[in-house]
């Protein structure tokens, strides 16, 4: 008895060690885990057994392709220079994204032929850049081990890739049981290429922040007329905050026509969007509605469980609709207080025990704290909202997500100027996140 119990406690803390999975490799397994649930749902879909809500399917994997554009300057045509007029890109494809999850029956052809062209020009574009290029298959195959496996991880996905492109502009080419398979045999493709992709990371180290910013330094002294097209310095949890504030801001605006009966609404695709969305920051960053905490494996698979709750909200309307809700509420709650007392309890104890060591706060520290205060507070009636629904009318919690957004850009723009303080050499701040 006393071996199991060490064999779990070692087991535990294994699971609580510093993980340190890239925001490429978290993205990749996102998809892997919608392309699985999507392809096991399809065969239940198929028999009539479960609803299914393609607008929202659609628009999902739009806003997840919006996370790679922004974060890294990805795209499903290949790599390309994180510039902000491919961020706005990137913001514009999240758009029509949340749109479709939010409102559905307006987008729907658009988003389906969107995510086809995607699939198949961008299975062929990858296809061609991966064997055509000297940097890639063919500098791989030469080297024995890990460059060998992920030159067939990505020629396996980008092939099915294109395969899933020619299915979802022609639909009538498979039948659902076959294309269930695809996306099931697609997701697990996915999880095989993002383990390449990590252990690639750790044999291959790639080259230090410091260097970035020599290169966005050399970058920023040429011609002003050009720095919109020029690499960007927008670090990832900034990028992360910004997309997060645009969904809400899109949906406090759309929820007023919604409240007054001019257009409909799906809460599922809501709910879903915003779960994936924490779940690719809890895998990402270690932030949690509650917290920011170590990525462990332990976090990894709680941000896996709730990706796929989220993926499942968007596929299948109806089902966990009332179970997120209550979720999602209880969580904002929490998370408001809790970082509440995390933030004002260091507070209350200098005012009673003041340290003459403790120097004057810098402007923007303030402007840091009073900020967090409000989306804490924001937090908090966001998740009274959700288990009690008629607390608030509708339309006056369409302006409170107006400014949960706003103030998210806000923070956004604030951690930036921090971030960008502490590397370039002025008063390192800590992590405020």
């Amino acid at each position: 008895m006393a071996s199991d119990n060490l064999k779990t406690q070692k087991t535990f803390l294994k699971m609580r060690k510093e993980y340190d999975f890239s925001i490429e490799v978290v993205i990749l397994m996102v998809f892997a885990v919608f392309m699985l649930v999507f392809g096991f749902l399809l065969f239940k879909i198929h028999t009539g057994d479960l609803p299914y809500a393609p607008d929202s399917t659609y628009g999902l994997f739009l806003v997840i392709v919006s996370f790679q554009i922004i974060t890294m300057g990805k795209t499903p045509f290949g790599d390309f220079r994180r510039s902000w007029a491919l961020i706005i890109i990137g913001i514009c494809a999240a758009i029509i994204g949340m749109v479709a999850c939010f409102v559905p029956g307006y987008l729907s052809g658009l988003v389906r032929m969107l995510v086809g062209i995607i699939l198949f020009a961008g299975g062929i574009a990858l296809l061609v850049q991966l064997f055509a290029s000297k940097e890639k298959a063919k500098t791989w195959m030469k080297v024995p081990g890990i460059l060998q496996q992920l030159t067939i991880a990505c020629g396996i996905v980008y092939v099915i890739t294109l395969i899933s492109g020619l299915v979802t502009l022609f639909p009538g080419i498979t039948t659902d049981p076959q294309t269930a398979l695809i996306l099931i045999i697609y997701g697990i493709s996915f999880f095989y290429l993002s383990w390449c992709i990590h252990k690639v990371s750790k044999v291959y180290p790639e080259e230090q922040d410091d260097l970035l910013l020599n290169k966005l330094n050399s970058d920023s002294s040429k011609s002003k007329l050009f720095a919109f097209f020029q690499e960007t310095s927008l670090h990832l949890t900034p990028a992360i905050l910004l997309l997060l504030g645009v969904l809400l801001v899109l949906l406090g605006v759309l929820l007023f026509p919604v409240n007054l009966g001019l257009i409909p609404f799906s809460p599922d695709g809501q709910l879903g969007l915003l779960l994936v969305i924490i779940a690719i920051q809890m895998m990402a960053l270690g932030s949690t509605p509650v917290g920011q905490y170590n990525r462990s494996w332990l976090l990894i698979l709680i941000g896996i469980v709730f990706a796929a709750l989220g993926i499942f909200s968007c596929i299948v309307p109806g089902i966990l609709t009332d179970v997120l809700r209550i979720f999602l509420g209880v969580l904002n709650i929490l998370g408001g207080v809790i970082l509440l007392i995390k933030q004002f309890l260091p507070k209350l104890y200098e005012i009673r025990k003041p340290s003459s060591q403790l120097g004057e706060v810098p402007p923007i520290a303030k402007k840091l704290s009073f900020t967090q205060t409000l989306l804490n507070f924001v937090a908090i009636v966001f998740g009274l909202t959700m288990l009690l629904p008629y607390l608030i009318p509708g339309l006056i919690m369409a302006g409170i997500l107006v400014i949960n957004g706003m103030l998210l850009f806000l923070l956004a723009a604030i951690l930036q100027k921090i971030t960008m303080i502490g590397i370039s050499g002025g008063q390192p701040a800590e992590n405020p996140v």
